[in-house]
């Protein structure tokens, strides 16, 4: 198995409910159990140009689920979550009703899973660049790592959490138990 971060975000219709309805639809995929989610979090919308405060602001969360799909085999599966959401993509970091990004992938022995195809790369190029993507796997799993930068809670530190968190439940019922131990000289490898 698998264990692969999912950074999950909405700017565009009831965002919440949506963040919410992908999650379960995440957790009942076959060949998926969930293992520990994180609270909603608010931010202005990214865009090309930058942060853009006219635009409807984003809610995010990250969901961290084990999973016995290859990568691709899920990007597959979170592209049809983002489907039925009405998701489109004729702009780049345009307003949507659904975006789901793998973020990190970790086989069951602790060693970081590293994807660099044409559809998909991991990590997430970006991610430690983003406090929406970086506060919410924190409080999803407190020791988790942005493979070959850093501890997220050391990153987060460093870029400033300009996030707002949400009122509301996390995204799985249950406890948190995100982190798998880590191998001392592991750098990856490539599936």
């Amino acid at each position: 198995m698998i264990r692969a971060v999912v950074a999950l975000g909405a700017n565009l219709g009831d965002r919440g409910s949506t963040l919410r309805a992908a999650a379960a639809e995440i957790a009942a995929l076959p060949d998926v159990e969930p293992v520990s989610s994180s609270h909603e979090v608010e931010s202005v919308a990214l865009t090309v140009d930058g942060l853009d405060t006219d635009k409807p602001r984003y809610r995010n969360a990250v969901v961290v689920v084990d999973t016995a799909l290859t990568p691709e085999q899920l990007l597959d599966a979170l592209h049809r979550v983002e489907d039925a959401h009405g998701r489109t993509r004729e702009v780049r970091w345009g307003d949507r009703t659904l975006d789901l990004d793998v973020v990190a992938l970790t086989d069951a022995d602790g060693t970081h899973v590293l994807v660099d195809t044409a559809t998909l790369t991991v990590p997430h190029p970006r991610a430690h660049e983003r406090a929406f993507v970086l506060a919410p796997w924190l409080d999803a799993d407190p020791d988790a790592t942005l493979p070959g930068v850093g501890r997220v809670a050391d990153l987060l530190t460093a870029l400033g959490d300009d996030t707002e968190r949400v009122d509301e439940p996390r995204l799985f019922d249950g406890p948190t138990r995100a982190s798998r131990p880590s191998p001392t000289s592991s750098t990856g490898r490539t599936p």
